[in-house]
């Protein structure tokens, strides 16, 4: 019986075969990216855009266009981010290409049959704040599902590869732009409105894909690590792992006590460190993502 070989790339590496997505994970990506780009074009239509105030990337580029041809907004979206289906098939892969083409695509007809609907306010300080809202929810949720409802992102990661400039940095330039624009062809003080409705967006953006239980990496060095480290194991709850390290200063072996906690339990931690060493060193950092690990999380006391 002949056995299957194991793939390899030219140079005789083995590379690991990637396994597809069940059709119950297309499924769910699926609806939160249709979810997503159906409240960004209800935070377009309903709220940012009568009341002239609009978002950075192609989307602000697009009411702005829109506003000056009176061209729907809906055939902006679609045509100026088709060069970036292509850029993010090359650069990112098919599946992402894919789930932008389906994301763009509702959002674009969305805003189209959402356009003769009323606005739910007419004061623009409620627009940007309830519009950036909506609308940065939506796009974390696209964006947390393996798709782009702008193509700025993917233009910032092919300059960033010939500049000095991060990715986010060449993204910040492009709407702040953008965003100024909007002072010449709505006024100023709509202007200031969209980088109030921009800034929240952002906000929810980075809520919608980490989630309201963001993870954050504990640093501690105690002589009391052992004591430490069980009262985190049975008061928090939480696994943790001792390290050796090397004082800088006296040269001296030093235990640093590492583990992961929740923002939510950051005060409690600090509370146990400052039971058992008040002052021991403790550095709280954030992480955006984790993964693995077999300790099963209990209630804290």
């Amino acid at each position: 019986m002949s056995s299957k070989p194991i793939p390899s790339n030219s140079a005789g590496i083995i590379t690991p075969q990637h396994s597809r997505a069940t059709r119950v994970q297309l499924i769910k990506r699926a609806i939160f990216i249709l979810l997503g780009a159906s409240l960004v074009a209800v935070g377009l239509e309903i709220f940012l855009v009568p009341n002239n105030i609009i978002d950075g990337g192609v989307v602000g580029i697009s009411i702005i266009l829109s506003h000056l041809t009176s061209v729907p907004l809906g055939i902006f979206l679609f045509v100026l981010n088709l060069p970036f289906f292509f850029l993010g098939y090359k650069q990112i892969g098919k599946t992402f290409a894919l789930s932008t083409v389906v994301g763009v695509a509702v959002m674009s007809i969305g805003t189209t049959l959402l356009h003769p609907v009323p606005p739910l306010t007419i004061d623009p300080l409620l627009a940007a704040v309830f519009g950036g809202m909506i609308l940065g929810v939506g796009v974390g949720m696209v964006i947390r599902y393996g798709g782009s409802l702008d193509g700025t992102e993917i233009v910032a990661i092919l300059v960033n590869k010939k500049s000095p400039f991060s990715v986010g940095e060449i993204v910040m330039f492009f709407n702040l732009f953008i965003l100024a624009s909007a002072g010449f062809v709505f006024g100023w003080d709509h202007a200031m409105y969209s980088l109030i409705a921009y800034y929240i967006a952002f906000k929810m953006i980075d809520i919608t894909i980490e989630g309201f239980d963001e993870s954050k990496s504990v640093w501690i060095i105690s002589d009391s690590y052992r004591e430490i480290g069980e009262a985190i194991l049975d008061r928090l709850g939480r696994g943790v792992t001792y390290l050796n390290g090397e004082g800088g200063f006296t040269g001296g072996e030093k235990r640093v006590i590492f583990c992961v906690i929740t923002r939510l339990e950051e005060a409690k931690m600090k509370s146990i460190v400052e039971d058992y060493d008040p002052k021991a060193f403790l550095a709280v950092g954030n992480i955006h993502d984790v993964k693995g690990g077999r300790f099963k999380k209990k209630d804290i006391h």
